[in-house]
């Protein structure tokens, strides 16, 4: 005798509640900033009262004053002892005096090789506002003569030596001279910026040292800007390079150039990604960025002829150059 079919099993069909988004976890706040850059940029900028600097002066005229008349009396005093003894000191400060001159009109030849280099690119404008072939001829002549012992122009020198005869527009003479002469230190310019991108992104993600990242971008800064002084034919000294440094991020900052903007989009995408992993490794992603932003600014400040003919370097490609191999594929 069979045995009657086993009705089938109920079952019963649970509708999925639909997700409360108020629910969720809240989502960090995890894209970079770049403190340390923008620190950097505080400390190179920040401006002393007028009684500071009043003060300061005082103090340094103070210690001028006391030193010359201790060194006078010691002097003195060794002529008193013995006579040969006090020739030696007098000797060695006379030595002293006279680096300390030299050291002074080092700086002071360097200031007159910036403001050498503005004049060029300042009469460069006005050669193609007149325009004025004239005056654009004797930009490209000041160019010729300032980069004649320079190695890298030497190719670039002999073809605008060929082609400058043939020329006969103002426009077209600068754009031939910035093509021949500038595009061999824009490349050295370029591996400059690169470089010191390169450094700041690492010391900020591997060195976890309080204030050793900003430490790390100030001094970085400071050497690249004193680099591209000196490629581009202006080298600048001590003060000239920090002066440039003042410069160079009170710019950036008067118009916000050190914030978010479009073109530093596609690194803080990837300093965004990076800082999942690694909240470090996210921020050196973008204080390298800004540093290549100072640095197209700073190339743009010490180069002799203005952005005409050759293209102004990007901010993303000089990251992308300089990040290669350390941020991992699909982070940018």
């Amino acid at each position: 005798m069979t045995e009657p079919p086993v009705p089938p099993k109920p079952f019963v069909i649970y509708e999925a509640e639909e997700p409360d988004p108020s629910a969720a976890d809240p989502v960090g706040d995890s894209l970079p900033e770049g403190a340390a850059m923008l620190a950097a940029a505080g400390l190179a900028t920040a401006r002393r009262s007028r009684l500071w600097s009043w003060a300061g002066a005082a103090f340094g005229l103070l210690f001028s004053f006391v030193l010359s008349v201790a060194a006078w009396d010691f002097v003195a005093g060794l002529f008193a002892r013995n006579a040969f003894l006090g020739w030696v000191a007098a000797v060695l400060i006379a030595v002293a005096l006279g680096f300390a001159l030299l050291l002074a009109l080092r700086e002071y030849a360097a200031y007159a090789r910036l403001a050498r280099i503005d004049a060029f690119r300042r009469h460069a404008a006005e050669a193609v506002a007149k325009p004025d072939l004239a005056l654009a001829r004797r930009v490209t002549g000041n160019l010729l003569r300032l980069y004649a012992q320079r190695p890298e122009t030497a190719w670039g020198r002999a073809r605008f030596a060929e082609r400058e005869a043939e020329v006969m527009d103002a426009d077209a003479l600068l754009t031939l001279a910035e093509h021949e002469l500038l595009a061999p230190l824009d490349v050295l310019a370029r591996a400059e910026v690169e470089r010191a991108a390169r450094q700041v992104a690492l010391v900020t993600a591997l060195v976890p040292l309080a204030l050793a990242d900003v430490a790390t971008a100030l001094v970085a800064n400071l050497r690249m800007i004193r680099r591209l002084a000196e490629i581009y034919g202006g080298r600048s000294g001590t003060f000239g390079s920090l002066g440039l440094l003042r410069r160079v991020f009170a710019s950036l900052l008067a118009t916000g150039a050190l914030a978010l903007t479009d073109d530093l989009m596609g690194s803080v995408a990837g300093g965004g990604v990076l800082s999942k992993l690694s909240r470090r490794f996210g921020e050196g992603v973008v204080n390298g960025a800004l540093t290549a932003r100072v640095g197209v600014a700073a190339i743009e400040l010490c180069r002799p002829l203005p952005f005409v003919a050759v293209e102004r370097p990007g901010v993303s490609g000089l990251v992308s150059g300089a990040l290669t191999g350390l941020m991992p594929k699909g982070a940018g």
